[in-house]
């Protein structure tokens, strides 16, 4: 009687479980995403508005830029002078100033980036050929908006007194330049770019902190906690803001010791004004942050609105591109980021010396969209579950 042999199990292809497991997977993942239809639109939309905002309204050749014009004689060359400039593409006349001091406020505020000084006198000496002196402030705290405009004065003022009868037809310059570049001298990069990373660093961090606090609690199941608890949404709110406005703080002491100590950034005003308005800034940032948590799902679309929002406030607010630079609209859309107005403000204190007269609007603008923000989030916190 012959034994019965075991029959062999069917042989597989090396491999063919591997690809099956694997398919199965990519289905299960694109499943998925299309459930999360929120997330899916932000990784469609994000790229999109981003490349229109940024590439129609980031221009690193600064037009129309605020300046001032202080005619210390009525003359033809002045008033030729001063319709040269408001016809130009690089200055926007928004100011006429009367005295040396009221120029000198506009610039301390940021309203002007800079002043033209036609001096007594001018008009005379240009017609005896003394070289008189065109006098030009310009607040170099940005570098990059000020030096381009300022190899342009030269040749603007040339060209427009070539058919003024008063100025002598020599083939040169009638006139010499005088400029002084206010807040920096030196033209060094880091007195701009350490004040405006102080704003930069702390939104980044004070957002992402706050933006997963509220999807957090719900992923992790302690939100009914929460909920049970006879606290009322303002309080949780203040609750989970303030210990960050602490670790912001310490961030923004970090930021500014290193920068005086290792990249001799001045400090010319008031530390405890900066202070102040740092905390308001954080606790702006944190507000919107908060706002994010009670609008997002999960904490991946928390942290997809942080980097979403991140972006124009590192690239609209004048933080590496000239604010006056830009189009109209963009303006407008840098006017709505709290980043635009701290920039101002740290740069106002620690290279100008600004104090808090000079930085109200700034300061008010602020606290307005902390307002709102806190409005928003309270406003959205649910009492319960969905």
């Amino acid at each position: 009687m012959s034994r019965l042999l075991p029959t062999a199990a069917p042989r597989r292809m090396p491999g063919s479980g591997f690809w099956r497991k694997t398919w199965a997977m990519l289905i299960k993942e694109f499943i998925q995403l299309k459930r999360d239809r929120v997330s899916f639109a932000m990784i469609v939309m994000i790229p999109l508005v981003q490349l229109l905002l940024f590439g129609y309204a980031i221009n690193t050749t600064p037009r129309d830029l605020p300046t001032a014009v202080l005619l210390q004689e009525s003359s033809d060359v002045g008033r030729s002078i001063l319709a040269a400039l408001k016809n130009t593409r690089y200055f926007k006349v928004t100011n006429l100033a009367q005295s040396e001091a009221e120029v000198d406020r506009l610039l301390a505020s940021g309203k002007v980036l800079f002043a033209v000084e036609i001096p007594a006198g001018f008009e005379r000496k240009l017609r005896r050929g003394e070289m008189p002196a065109l006098l030009i402030s310009a607040d170099a705290s940005d570098p990059v908006a000020s030096g381009s405009a300022m190899g342009a004065l030269g040749k603007l003022v040339q060209t427009a007194l070539v058919h003024d009868r008063a100025v002598p037809d020599t083939g040169e310059a009638p006139f010499e330049i005088r400029s002084h570049a206010r807040y920096n001298p030196a033209g060094k990069t880091e007195f701009n770019i350490v004040p405006g990373l102080v704003g930069t660093i702390l939104t980044m961090t004070m957002l992402i902190f706050t933006a997963l606090s509220v999807t957090r609690e719900i992923e992790r199941g302690t939100m009914e906690n929460l909920l049970a608890m006879p606290i009322t949404p303002i309080e949780i709110m203040l609750g989970k803001i303030i210990p960050y406005v602490l670790v912001g703080f310490i961030q923004a002491a970090m930021i500014v010791g290193i920068g005086i100590a290792l990249f001799k950034v001045p400090m010319l005003g008031s530390v405890a004004l900066l202070a102040g308005l740092s905390t308001l800034f954080i606790a702006t940032n944190l507000s919107i942050g908060y706002t994010f948590s009670t609008i997002a799902q999960n904490q991946l679309q928390a942290m997809q609105m942080s980097i979403m929002y991140l972006l124009p406030n590192i690239l609209l607010s004048g933080f590496l591109f000239p604010f006056a630079g830009m189009p109209v609209w963009a303006q407008w859309v840098g006017d709505a980021l709290p980043l635009t107005y701290y920039v101002r403000i740290v740069r106002a204190i620690m290279l100008k010396g600004a104090v808090a007269s000079d930085l109200h609007y700034d300061a008010a603008a602020m606290a307005l969209l902390m307002l709102v923000a806190m409005t928003i989030a309270v406003t959205r916190f649910r009492r319960t579950l969905d």
